[in-house]
């Protein structure tokens, strides 16, 4: 025991640590780190391991600091080929929407005031007046996501009440939260109808009683069932909820709001101004997206339910900052002046492949070298972010092989560099796809790439 102790005590101290860790970072940072790489020195002596010496604590506290570092939120190169990719923010903002969001945040702003009447006003009516222009809705009004939208929605027309949705259309969306998990939050009753590949009219028509709330149409924007299956048209869900007195709530998931000259792969996709054409009673939709906006939900449709929705007392914990509005605001207008291809998401989408090709085709030959091959080669692109399910988007990027390091330690070696470089492998290659990178961030990925020869 004499001898642990002596050992303990040999280890330097923590001021020293800190004194060597100085101007690195925030002293309560530094301060903690030089605690943890302390602990851990104390644990192998334990172990029966000599004291490490003040250098070795110093670089394992510098190592613990760099570990936090990067785990702070940061720009990376998304060069895996997902447009919308939920983990790493879904859809950037482009200079005009940033410049929105920043005039507004560094100022004060009428966000909650009513300018010409000179009294309180509401945060809401500043992007619903541009969604009712853009969509033909009657009345909308924005909360911080899309389920949200369908949580509050749910909860102001249906609490205690029967809600029919399709049992094939009961989604998981990511981190695993699911449609009925956030159906039952509402306070509704979920009523289940049809079967997982097949639903009919007859099953709704069967299952509506004095206790329904509502009708539910889901979009399955993550997924694609196909075979044999059937569902039920909108139309045919509008006339039979009309029919019924019973409200239909369409959750259409992306925000398609129009479909650029350039993008017919995704006319698949639901759009918000038809489906209310229809006449859906209430439409719920992602601002982040194919909208191309900030994070948000959209909750558009009827002026009389919007009114309920409006005041039910969840949409004051579900409410979007002044930033997000003015995000919006900037993204909606772009679409109604006709210039949704400005906005980043599409401006990536909309890229023509021989460009794709011709930048990657420059890369490879920049990069190049005896131990890295580098090599253009067309590649797929998706939307991702649960949007266009299914729906391929030709590509160009570079595939890199070395001949002395695995792809996996390539792609853990560009992952650490500043910015940090995420691509994707496939048949023992390494895919940087050029589809979701910048071009302003093309010769720093080149750079990066450079590093590995």
């Amino acid at each position: 025991m004499s001898d642990l102790n002596e050992r303990l005590r040999s280890l330097p101290s923590v001021d020293r640590v800190l004194a060597s860790l100085e101007g690195l970072a925030p002293r309560p940072l530094i301060t903690q780190v030089a605690r943890m790489a302390m602990d851990q020195a104390r644990a192998e002596i334990k172990r029966g391991d000599e004291a490490a010496s003040l250098e070795s604590v110093v670089a394992r506290a510098r190592a613990l600091l760099d570990e936090r570092s990067r785990r702070d939120l940061q720009p990376v190169i998304n060069a895996t080929g997902v447009l919308i990719h939920t983990n790493f923010g879904r859809v950037p903002l482009g200079r005009r929407q940033m410049d929105a969001i920043s005039a507004i945040a560094t100022r004060y702003s009428n966000l909650e005031y009513d300018l010409p009447a000179g009294r309180r006003g509401s945060r809401y009516s500043h992007a619903s007046d541009l969604i009712v222009a853009l969509t033909g809705a009657e009345s909308a009004l924005v909360v911080n996501n899309n389920a949200a939208a369908v949580l509050l929605t749910l909860a102001a027309l249906a609490t205690d009440r029967e809600v029919v949705i399709s049992r094939g259309e009961l989604i998981e969306i990511g981190g695993e939260f699911r449609m009925p998990d956030v159906m039952s939050m509402s306070g509704t009753r979920l009523v289940e109808v049809g079967t997982t590949n097949r639903t009919h009219l007859a099953d709704y028509e069967r299952a509506i009683t004095k206790d329904t709330g509502a009708l539910l149409k889901v979009h399955p924007s993550n997924y694609r069932v196909t075979g044999f299956t059937a569902e039920v048209p909108l139309a045919e869900l509008v006339k039979l909820a009309r029919g019924r007195g019973v409200p239909l709530v369409f959750d259409a998931g992306s925000g398609y709001v129009e479909v650029p000259a350039a993008a017919s792969w995704a006319s698949g996709e639901p759009l918000v101004n038809e489906a209310l054409a229809m006449g859906v009673d209430i439409i719920t939709f992602s601002g982040d997206k194919l909208l191309g906006g900030p994070q948000a939900g959209v909750i558009a449709g009827s002026s009389d339910l919007l009114q309920r929705i409006a005041v039910h007392p969840l949409l004051r914990a579900l409410r979007v900052d002044k930033m997000t509005l003015a995000g919006l605001e900037a993204t909606l207008r772009a679409h109604l002046e006709g210039r949704a291809e400005d906005l980043p998401l599409w401006s990536l989408a909309l890229t023509p492949g021989d460009e794709l090709r011709s930048r990657a085709e420059r890369i490879a030959q920049q990069v190049m070298s005896d131990d890295l091959k580098a090599e253009a080669t067309p590649m797929v692109s998706v939307a991702g972010g649960g949007s266009l399910p299914g729906e391929e988007l030709g590509s160009w990027g570079v595939a890199v092989t070395h001949a002395e390091k695995s792809v996996d330690e390539l792609q853990r070696t560009l992952r650490a560099s500043s910015p940090p470089v995420i691509g994707r492998i496939e048949d023992e290659r390494l895919l940087l796809d050029l589809r979701s990178v910048f071009p302003e961030d093309l010769e720093t990925l080149a750079d990066s790439l450079g590093a590995l020869r």
